[in-house]
């Protein structure tokens, strides 16, 4: 199937939005996302923003853009360049669908994929109800996204550490203590690093004000953003409508000093306008617990600890760090006890060690373990952090891709000379031999010779290749025994014509009407030699008459009994013997159908005898 995508290039128009209503429209997809763009215009028609670009979405994928539009009648028109809507169903696919959200309230619905060229809704956007809630950041209940205040500020903060583990934990506290300077973090996101082109942040506090360009050509690029504490913040993105085509792409996310996301949107971002509020508590004067012994008298006391641990001890011994005995006595001395008699000696004290030092006592925790490897840097496998010298393995140069055609399996370093497998018959004496195959896959054809034509006689269906051997249907009748037998013909069309052989001589009395070849020496021409009705002398019957066999010898001797037989035409039956004829002994006379014959003049009849033969008479 061939799909002709029609581009359709909106002008970019932008407008005034002091005052606008978020709005997010929600593209669901179907497999030819490139087909796919829409529009939002105002009452005089003009393009206030649209959607376009989608053929780098995988296929379904669900688009979700935002949008900030004026209040008032306004109309959303998808398009399908295609022609065909989002009917993905139409082409084995699944059906795509579109939204246009205000506020949580769904104003447009796409519940008819199969739109065509374009599906034109008309809404009305009039604006978000009231975000009521606290308001003031200075207690517990502020809600960020409150814009109308209800009252609900009652729990007023109280600053002072919060974390039950720590040293100075306060359990009056609801509030993590105040930092009186602190650095957020702004981290901007890039799929495919085109930039934000000429955005800018607009950060807010009090009077003091902070600009951020945001064109960066970086997948991610962070910005620190210092604010002072505890005032409110307000985080202002102004995105340009060139922007507006690459921030698809785009997305962002601010951390306090702690490293807690305060807020965090994903790609896709596309609004011309976005802000944000949040109080700039932001972080932490708790005091972890250090533990040790606090005893100043002690010999392993310790004045940095705020936490005594139990570990506190006051033995003699060697106090000298210079000795071997300071170490292994196993405490701190408060005194000499005169114990100090061996030098200390630092070094690595393990045997299995690169740099095992045979006069040391003391572990200097500097013990270097043995590293085998190739230390020649011209070697595959050289290894620089290596110490100790092993087997080198020098470059063998191949393809090291094992699902290329040409990988080789001893190639250690990629020479770039990978082919990929082309699948296909690599016989060049087959009908389907493929020249760019490398890979055999079992499709070989082999070549069939005979007439490709289906219109000719001797069409062969499994021929792949033409001999020029086709032949013509030529049509008529095959059969050679029949009267219009055509030794030209290859098809029989069922006309042929039986050749029936007789006498087609009118004047004869044994003329032939179905005859259609003559054979004129069948054809008797008998002297009136029948006698009539009522003839015999011995039956003065008129149901009787003689019935004579015509010839010469009949017509003769008509009163010879070989000759004779007497016919009952009363009874239509022979009353006498069966009349005979030489050997030949007569059975029946009967019509032209079949039928037991009455004896009339003029009519043909058939005489069939006992020998299989038949004789065709007219009685005169």
């Amino acid at each position: 199937m061939i799909r002709i995508l029609l581009l359709v290039l909106l002008p970019i128009i932008t407008f005034a939005q002091p005052n606008c209503v978020p709005t997010t429209i929600v593209i669901n997809l179907d497999q030819y996302q490139s087909e796919t763009s829409w529009g939002i215009y105002d009452t005089s028609g003009a393009l206030l923003t649209y959607g376009v670009g989608y053929g780098s979405q995988p296929d379904y994928a669900s688009v979700v853009e935002q949008r900030c539009l004026p209040e008032g009648d306004l109309t959303f028109i998808i398009y399908d360049s295609y022609g065909d809507g989002l009917n993905g169903a139409l082409w084995g696919g699944l059906d795509g669908s579109y939204y246009v959200i205000q506020c949580n309230d769904t104003l447009v619905y796409g519940d008819d994929p199969a739109f065509g060229n374009d599906s034109i809704h008309v809404f009305v956007s009039d604006g978000c109800p009231p975000i009521p809630g606290c308001m003031d950041p200075m207690y517990v209940e502020f809600n960020p996204l409150a814009d109308t205040d209800d009252g609900s500020c009652t729990t007023p903060r109280v600053f002072g550490c919060t974390d039950s583990t720590m040293y100075n934990y306060d359990s009056l506290a609801n509030t993590m203590a105040l930092i009186p300077n602190c650095d957020f973090t702004l981290t901007l996101y890039d799929l495919i690093g085109d930039g934000w082109v000429g955005s800018y942040l607009e950060v807010t506090q009090d009077t003091n004000v902070q600009q951020f360009y945001l064109d960066t050509t970086a997948y991610t690029k962070d910005f620190t953003i210092n604010l002072n504490a505890p005032q409110m913040v307000e985080f202002r993105f102004y995105v340009t409508a060139q922007a507006q085509l690459t921030t698809p792409h785009c997305g962002f996310k601010l951390t306090n000093p702690l490293g807690n996301t305060i807020i965090e949107v994903l790609p896709p971002f596309i609004q011309p306008m976005y802000k944000y509020k949040t109080p700039t508590y932001c972080g932490n004067l708790c005091i972890e617990k250090t533990f040790g012994c606090m005893d100043s008298l002690a010999v392993n006391y310790i004045d940095t600890v705020n936490t005594d641990d139990g570990s506190c001890y006051y033995a003699p011994g060697c106090t000298n760090s210079g000795y071997l005995e300071y170490y292994t006595q196993g405490f701190t001395a408060d005194y000499n006890d005169g114990s100090c008699n061996t030098l200390a000696i630092w070094g690595c004290t393990d045997s299995t060690a690169f740099n095992y030092d045979t006069t040391a006592n003391i572990d200097n925790g500097g013990c270097i373990p043995v590293i085998y490897g190739c230390m020649q840097p011209l070697a595959y496998n050289y290894n620089p952090n290596a110490n100790t010298a092993d087997t080198c393995i020098a470059f063998l140069y191949g393809c090291t891709d094992p699902t290329m055609f040409n990988y080789n399996p001893l190639a250690n370093a990629d020479d770039g000379s990978c082919l990929p497998y082309v699948f296909g018959c690599t016989d060049s004496t087959m009908f389907n031999f493929n020249p760019l195959a490398n890979a055999d896959n079992n499709s070989c054809v082999p070549y069939i010779y005979g007439c490709t034509d289906p219109s000719m006689l001797n069409y062969n269906p499994e021929a792949n290749t033409e001999d020029f051997s086709c032949i013509d249907y030529i049509y008529g009748c095959m059969d050679s025994t029949a009267l219009n037998y055509d030794s030209l013909a290859n098809t029989d069309n069922g006309s042929c014509i039986e050749v029936v052989y007789g006498c087609m001589d009118n004047g004869a009395y044994n003329y032939d009407v179905t005859a259609n070849v003559d054979d004129p020496a069948s054809c008797l021409y008998a002297a009136e030699c029948i006698t009539g009705p009522g003839n015999p002398y011995w039956l003065n019957d008129e149901c009787y008459s003689w019935v004579i066999s015509v010839d010469d010898y009949c017509c003769e001797n008509e009163w010879d009994t070989i000759c004779q037989a007497t016919y009952n035409h009363c009874f239509n039956g022979w009353s006498g013997p069966l009349f005979k004829r030489g050997n030949k002994k007569l059975l029946m006379i009967t019509d032209l159908l079949g039928r037991p014959a009455i004896i009339n003049k003029n009519k043909l009849l058939l005489y069939i005898y006992d020998d299989g033969t038949v004789e065709k008479l007219i009685n005169k």
